[in-house]
């Protein structure tokens, strides 16, 4: 497959995560507008962590590692039969571990909030119990809408698989708007929840009618002897546990911010809406792109190594034309996308300047974070999961340690202001991401040789990012420094069209053949 259609693939990735994204920024706005940071958003914020470790541990994650791989392999070969055996094995297999987990959640959750966050007493903990309990189901079904994504990425069926998500949020958005004025919140956060259970089926259902149509006949089956079967659940464990430790890393991020001020769960959450928007749109674009063309590689030893260093290669830098300009954006306009966001009814612009902070403490590691993302589907691409879980673990317990010390000790050591803790676990959370890209390339380049970007080309990103954030930093002081609306957007957009004009007049090729296309299409 050449390098245009990755890009190609890539942009189809990334237009149907930017799509699912607005929605679920939208829905994060809404529900900020009704909650704040009030306890029950730290509740319902606390709840729906829980459940998702279900969706993340047998969904996108793990399916990326251990099936896409394997069954775009088969289709490669052109053996259709054995891939559709394959898909109803994989479906059947998900079916009766999520019941179970589904039904251990729902009975087991007050013990699981217990663990998750121990800080949470009186109201704020039953009212998470009880929401967990709800949320369960919902990510069963998110788990299914997962294998139909591995279906469809496999087919190279980019669009709907990541657009599905939309009529997710758009169920719970129209929940808060329908019920929203006047509600008590604990009432209107249960209401929200089972909104949640209800797009989650939607979003499932919507992707059906084309797997059935790329894999007529499929149905679950369970069969744990045939070779393809073997090599996926062979490789789900490593896979399992390493997105599973992960997923750790995350809790443990909320079982601290639980010991902290009272809003610090649910403005940790909305910091990472923000953070993890450039690291889907770009990171998981590039990488959800890449991994069935590199797992469909075939020839020698030799050609599949140069092979993958190429797609790496170009993986990388289109990752960094995108990633450094929103690490830049981030400490310099953090404030203003928080307001953009979040500011409104019950959100202040103090909750704005916090979450800036918090904001300002995850750009340590975003670079770090997406390049990873690219060199782990690499190793799934060769059928290796577990060297990333040995890395994953590294990075999980780093993030620990580094992190405790960060959001409880550091702050009352220094004088500070406790609710700076929070920013202190996603400062840490970086490093520890940097340790892990660093741990991934090396590993990488012992399998298939050295990958790297030139260190002028992220120079001159740097330089044009800088640049742009200076002209941005102008245009608000020009507005005077207001936070409403729209001249909210038109620092965002001065931003974003310097980096771009600079970044042409520095001869980047992807910003040449981004404002080529914004050319020809003005003409």
């Amino acid at each position: 497959m050449s390098m245009d259609k990755g890009r190609s693939s890539a942009f189809l990735v990334g237009v149907g995560i930017f799509l699912s994204r607005i929605a679920g920024l939208v829905r994060q706005k809404v529900f900020a507008h009704y909650f704040g940071l009030s306890m029950a958003a730290d509740a319902f914020t606390a709840a729906f962590r829980i459940p998702n470790l279900l969706q993340n541990l047998f969904g996108e994650g793990v399916l990326s590692a251990s099936f896409i791989p394997e069954y775009a392999g088969l289709l490669a070969r052109g053996n259709k039969k054995d891939a559709t055996k394959l898909a109803g094995a994989v479906i059947g297999a998900l079916a009766l571990v999520a019941a179970i987990i589904v039904l251990m959640g729902v009975l087991l959750a007050p013990y699981l909030v217990g663990l998750i966050a121990p800080g949470f007493t009186g109201e704020r903990r039953d009212l998470t119990v009880q929401l967990t309990q709800i949320l369960f189901p919902g990510a069963g079904l998110l788990v299914f809408s997962a294998w139909c994504l591995g279906i469809l990425n496999s087919h190279r069926k980019f669009f709907i698989s990541y657009t599905a998500p939309v009529i997710w949020n758009i169920a719970m958005i129209a929940a808060l708007v329908g019920f929203g004025s006047g509600r008590p919140l604990p009432n209107l956060a249960v209401i929200i929840a089972w909104a949640s259970v209800a797009g989650s089926a939607l979003q499932f259902g919507v992707q059906l009618p084309m797997v059935f149509r790329l894999v007529p006949g499929v149905r679950p089956l369970l069969d744990f002897k045939s070779p393809s079967s073997r090599n996926v659940f062979g490789n789900f464990i490593p896979a399992f546990i390493s997105r599973g430790v992960v997923q750790i890393s995350a809790f443990i991020d909320a079982f601290i911010a639980s010991w902290l001020p009272a809003g610090s769960v649910a403005a940790l959450a909305n910091s990472q809406t923000l953070y993890t928007l450039p690291v889907s749109l770009f990171g998981m674009a590039v990488s959800a792109a890449e991994l069935p063309v590199m797992s469909s590689a075939v020839g020698t030893p030799e050609e599949v190594a140069s092979y993958l260093r190429g797609r790496l290669d170009g993986g990388l830098e289109r990752i960094a034309f995108f990633i450094v300009p929103s690490v830049v954006a981030f400490i310099a306009l953090g404030d203003v996308l928080a307001a953009i966001l979040f500011q409104s009814g019950r959100f202040t612009h103090n909750d704005s300047l916090w979450v800036w902070q918090i904001l300002a403490g995850s750009t340590v590691g975003l670079l770090a974070s997406t390049w990873g993302r690219l060199y782990s589907s690499t190793f799934y691409a060769l059928r290796d999961t577990r060297t990333p879980l040995k890395f994953a673990v590294v990075r999980v317990v780093l993030t620990s340690v580094l992190g405790y010390i960060a959001a409880l000790y550091l702050p009352r050591a220094l004088g500070l202001d406790p609710k700076l803790g929070v920013a202190g676990l996603t400062a840490t959370a970086g490093i520890a991401g940097w340790v892990e890209f660093y741990l991934l390339r090396r590993a990488m380049a012992q399998r298939i040789g050295a990958t790297h970007v030139a260190g002028s080309y992220t120079f001159k990103l740097w330089v044009s990012a800088v640049i742009g954030a200076a002209i941005a930093w102008g245009v608000k002081l020009g507005l005077g420094g207001r936070h409403t609306l729209v001249p909210s957007v038109f620092i965002i957009a001065a931003f974003g069209i310097s980096y771009l004009a600079v970044a042409t007049a520095l001869r980047i090729k992807e910003a040449e053949a981004m404002t080529g296309r914004i050319l020809r299409r003005v003409r």
